[in-house]
């Protein structure tokens, strides 16, 4: 009897500790924009930024004021910084299905590890970029790009977006502008008849716009409100576990529609533009990397920024004005969602313990260097805002100018709450990458820490195998960037003497015995080519393949083998899913 009563005393004594050291763990909230540059007090690099939200959560954290992505487009670099893995350890650079790579399939994402560590792991909107929803306990909204105009046939650009812009780029990267009540309403531009529609390309549904007082809630506005909710039931009723909340807000992605009060804080008169070099682009060769033939038009950015000029009839300011009057308005619309999070937080006993980390994928060139668009390895797309508010560690209101990667993020937020750094499944996972912030945290003003000296990024290019050892990258040093593109061609700017990357030194011959140290220090990091795999089916065969792990239900005999028949009969019973990456 006494020795059952022991057992049974002893048991509930280890689950009452294990239960009251979870709940010591402090809860994470990961705050995700997309597309957010350093227009983000107190990044400040627009004179004219009003993210008085952003500001607050800095004032109570740590600023990180040279963070970088590890690829600056929106797939890989997700799937990059939520399982701390560099492109060049996963081989995932372009836009495939993470979970397709078999080192990310075999190792934890962020919201899995903490979940499998006694987190309630909890999130919506956009996060991972896609098949993410399994990775959490609990998950709110999918992903919602809109609101978009709609013809009645299909999605389009802002009624008030003019060609060529419009028609080169469509519903997401060619259209901006204001909500406001269109139904029934002819466009003075197009003349069609437009009402509004939300949601991504795997389904939508109508947008009812009445006035800014009768509408539906946008999509950024849902997972605000769902994070609020969830904020407050846990304040209420903290459920015996701490909770990893992650929130993926849209804006400032295109298409830059946000209700018009946001317009109004940015009236075009006054508005400031970025500092824009005349002939920037003229010593760069991120162009060739696109074009056998030394064609800049060839390039994404430099087309979308030409498209938007020539719709404005050749007058730049006025177009740059227009966007960058959206990318504000859009920027403020999200602050003002991260301070209904920041508002429940500070007002709730989640106050003193709970990690607040406000990112962004990457960032987003504003027409410097003739360039209107992400997928750069230059400071506009390559630098994202980091702010990490962690109670009782972080100095409040501290900054550092160390540069530092959001591969860090993952073993910073495993060091400040205590759990275990062994985030793979089995022996094809792989370790992270990344090193813990923690330091920089307790002290920002320190001139060194455990992590490199410079941000890595590699650059997306489309291609049906990424071989690292073939592939475009940066290093950000604290006063340099060096890149080099898969071709051998090269940049090097002092961005100490000049920050806003003017000047390639690669082309000086004073600059060889440094370009030729930045060099080995970038083929120190990335692997040694890995080969594609020898096969022996022809390229027909492997691209039934690929449609097979997109599309398994092709498969009509549930065999496991996609014959040709059936791969034939679902592409012409139009069961396929147009995906556009993003």
């Amino acid at each position: 009897m006494w020795y059952k009563f022991s057992l049974l005393a002893i048991s509930a004594f280890f689950l009452f500790t294990v239960s009251a050291g979870a709940a010591e763990r402090p809860n994470v909230i990961l705050i995700v924009c997309d597309d957010l540059n350093d227009y983000v007090e107190p990044f400040g690099d627009h004179p004219q930024i009003q993210t008085p939200n952003i500001k607050r959560l800095a004032e109570s954290g740590v600023s990180f004021k040279q963070a970088h992505c590890t690829i600056p487009i929106c797939n890989p670099s997700r799937s990059s910084f939520l399982t701390g893995l560099y492109p060049h350890t996963s081989q995932c650079y372009g836009f495939d299905n993470w979970d397709g790579y078999e080192v990310l399939k075999n190792s934890r994402t962020i919201m899995d590890h903490f979940r499998q560590h006694g987190y309630h792991s909890l999130g919506t909107g956009k996060m991972m970029h896609n098949r993410g929803k399994k990775e959490w306990s609990e998950f709110g909204y999918a992903s919602d790009y809109g609101p978009f105009a709609f013809n009645g046939e299909k999605t389009a650009a802002h009624p008030w977006n003019k060609a060529p812009f419009r028609d080169d780029f469509g519903a997401i990267d060619g259209s901006f502008g204001p909500l406001f009540k269109i139904t029934d309403e002819r466009s003075p531009v197009t003349g069609e008849v437009f009402t509004w529609r939300t949601g991504n390309w795997a389904k939508q549904r109508d947008f009812r716009y009445v006035s800014e007082t009768d509408r539906d809630a946008t999509g950024d506005e849902l997972n605000g409100r769902w994070a609020v909710e969830h904020l407050k039931a846990y304040a209420k009723n903290p459920k015996g576990k701490p909770f990893f909340m992650g929130v993926g807000f849209l804006r400032p992605h295109t298409p830059l529609i946000v209700p018009q009060k946001y317009f109004d804080r940015f009236p075009l008169e006054s508005l400031e533009l970025p500092l824009i070099k005349e002939g920037d682009a003229d010593d760069t060769f991120k162009h060739t990397v696109t074009s056998d033939e030394d064609d800049r038009s060839a390039d994404r950015g430099n087309q979308i920024y030409d498209s938007l000029v020539a719709s404005f009839d050749g007058d730049r300011e006025l177009a740059l004005k227009k966007f960058t009057q959206a990318y504000l308005a859009s920027v403020a619309s999200v602050d003002d969602l991260v301070g209904d999070i920041l508002d429940v937080v500070d007002a709730t006993s989640l106050k003193d313990n709970t990690v607040i980390i406000l990112t962004s994928d990457h960032g987003w060139g504003m027409g410097e260097k003739d360039y209107l668009y992400k997928n750069s390895l230059w400071q506009e797309s390559t630098r994202v805002p980091l702010v990490i508010r962690a109670p009782g560690v972080a100095k409040a209101g501290g900054a550092t100018e160390l540069p530092v990667s959001l591969i860090d993020l993952f073993p910073t937020l495993i060091d400040l709450c205590g759990l275990p750094s062994d985030t793979v499944k089995n022996d094809k996972g792989r370790p992270l990458d990344g090193h813990s912030l923690k330091p920089l945290l307790i002290d920002p003003m320190s001139e060194t820490w455990v992590g490199p000296d410079a941000a890595l990024t590699a650059l997306y290019k489309w291609d049906n195998y990424y071989d690292p050892a073939e592939q475009s990258y940066s290093l950000r040093f604290k006063d340099w960037r060096y890149i080099r593109y898969s071709n051998g061609k090269e940049e090097l700017y002092h961005t100490a003497q000049d920050p806003y990357e003017w000047t390639n030194l690669a082309l000086k011959p004073e600059f060889a015995e440094q370009l030729q140290a930045f060099r080995s220090d970038l083929m120190g990091r990335i692997p040694k080519s890995i080969p594609r795999p020898v096969s022996n089916k022809s390229d027909g065969e492997k691209w039934k393949d690929t449609y097979f792990e997109k599309h398994p239900e092709a498969d009509a005999n549930k065999d496991g083998t996609l014959t040709w028949p059936e791969y034939r009969a679902h592409k012409e019973a139009g069961n396929t899913k147009k995906v556009k990456s993003k």
